[in-house]
């Protein structure tokens, strides 16, 4: 693929581009007979190669990936100096080498995805994403902040009543509670997806209105999907509406939504009457 663009969200994109060559390669070369190998390969030649590019080309920036041992430590005195150096840093690369294991190791799913994201001290929104790409490789695609997809088209269904029907992304094997609750209350249709990043990319082309999602995730779960969508236009943050925030000392962000802005207000006031 040649040297990488030096702007960063074109980087960003070049990174998961590459990155989910190399996932489909794992897969071809092989197979699907043993899935917690195949798991456990994706996560390290993912991790390896953006580690590698990363340390190439972006020397001093920071990084914060879910491989990275203690990532999931809330940062504290015993800590190692990744942990440390990124608290400190100016910019900080935020990495899920591969989202959606389980799927990835499943013959014929096309729901997982590679995130790199882009955090800055000096970034003008709260949540300090600048750039971001998330990699769908199953699906021949990528989607990052340096071309934003156009704001999504709402879909109309003529059987449903008022003329449209809210699709919810759900997750396959973890939603929350409350969302079959939340989903009669709004009038919604549950769509089950695997990864997050796969979901929040539904979000972004229209595919389905809103993600919700309750109960642990971490920065690296959300980062380069919601740098993707904000760019796009939609609506993200947490679900009692405050604002999403990332290189924080805890890395644990479990809860988010991504809709269209014109549901936020809806949703929002759904989830308080159903998430407490």
């Amino acid at each position: 693929m040649g040297s990488p663009p030096m702007i960063d969200g074109a980087f960003a994109r070049w990174l998961a581009a590459r990155a989910g060559q190399a996932l489909l390669g794992l897969r071809a070369e092989m197979g699907f007979a043993d899935a917690g190998a195949l798991r456990s390969a994706g996560d390290k030649v993912s991790h390896d190669l953006i580690r590698t590019e990363l340390a190439k080309w972006r020397p001093d920036d920071a990084v914060l990936s879910e491989e990275d041992e203690g990532s999931r430590l809330a940062w504290a005195a015993e800590v190692n100096a990744e942990a440390v150096s990124r608290l400190t840093a100016d910019r900080v690369w935020i990495i899920d080498p591969l989202d959606g294991t389980r799927e990835f190791s499943e013959e014929g799913r096309s729901d997982w995805a590679v995130h790199v994201a882009l955090w800055s001290r000096t970034a003008p929104t709260p949540h300090g994403l600048v750039a971001g790409a998330v990699g769908l490789p199953a699906q021949q695609r990528v989607l990052g902040t340096d071309y934003p997809p156009a704001y999504p088209q709402p879909r109309v269904e003529a059987a449903a009543p008022g003329g449209r029907t809210i699709r919810l992304a759900a997750s396959r094997s973890r939603p929350p509670v409350f969302l079959t609750d939340l989903a009669e209350d709004v009038g919604a249709h549950l769509v089950p997806m695997g990864s997050a990043g796969a979901k929040i990319a539904a979000v972004v082309t229209g595919e389905v209105d809103a993600y919700i999602h309750a109960g642990g995730q971490y920065e690296w779960d959300s980062a380069a999907p919601v740098a993707v969508a904000t760019a796009t236009g939609l609506h993200a943050s947490r679900i009692d509406g405050s604002a999403l925030r990332y290189n924080e000392a805890d890395p644990r962000l479990p809860d988010l939504l991504v809709c269209r802005k014109d549901l936020a207000s809806r949703l929002l006031a759904a989830l308080q009457r159903h998430s407490g």
